[in-house]
């Protein structure tokens, strides 16, 4: 009997398996990461299937190093259950927006190499600026778009 295959992740399974590892703390590994989203996502997938997703690659990265970061400090021992779960809500922001940091950038760099490879091209600002052709919503049948315009039918 053989396993059935888990659905591919979809943008909306990235942005929560991303969001895991900005809330992420205590000890992170491949295993942890697939069996949270197991629980979240009523899949399994595999390190490899998570892995070729640069997102999740990324956060998963930035994570182990902020959880490196985070275990040298000591001493907070005596805090209060209110000012540890504020402390975990601006670790997790400020988790999101290094890892948000680090998407802009990758993104800007990607800018950079299109703009550098329109200009070989000889394509201009004015062209690379123009607007999205606009969408044609009308009739796909023939005889539905001669009705609707107000001419006769063919068939009529």
């Amino acid at each position: 009997m053989t396993k059935q295959r888990s659905r591919n992740l979809s943008p909306e399974d990235v942005e929560l398996i991303v969001g895991l590892l900005d809330g992420w703390s205590g000890t992170l590994t491949w295993r942890g990461l697939i069996e949270s989203v197991e629980r979240r996502l009523y899949f399994c997938y595999t390190r490899q299937a998570l892995h070729a997703h640069q997102r999740i690659r990324d956060a998963f990265g930035l994570c182990k190093e902020r959880l490196a970061r985070g275990s040298r400090r000591k001493g907070e021992k005596h805090i209060s259950s209110e000012m540890r779960l504020l402390m975990e809500r601006l670790a997790r922001r400020d988790a999101e927006v290094e890892r948000l940091k680090g998407e802009n950038q990758r993104l800007m760099e990607q800018f950079v190499v299109w703009l550098y490879n329109a200009q070989i091209r000889g394509i201009g600002q004015a062209e690379l600026g123009r607007p999205l052709p606009r969408v044609d919503r009308g009739q796909t049948k023939a005889e539905l778009r001669v009705i609707g315009s107000g001419r006769r039918s063919p068939r009529a």
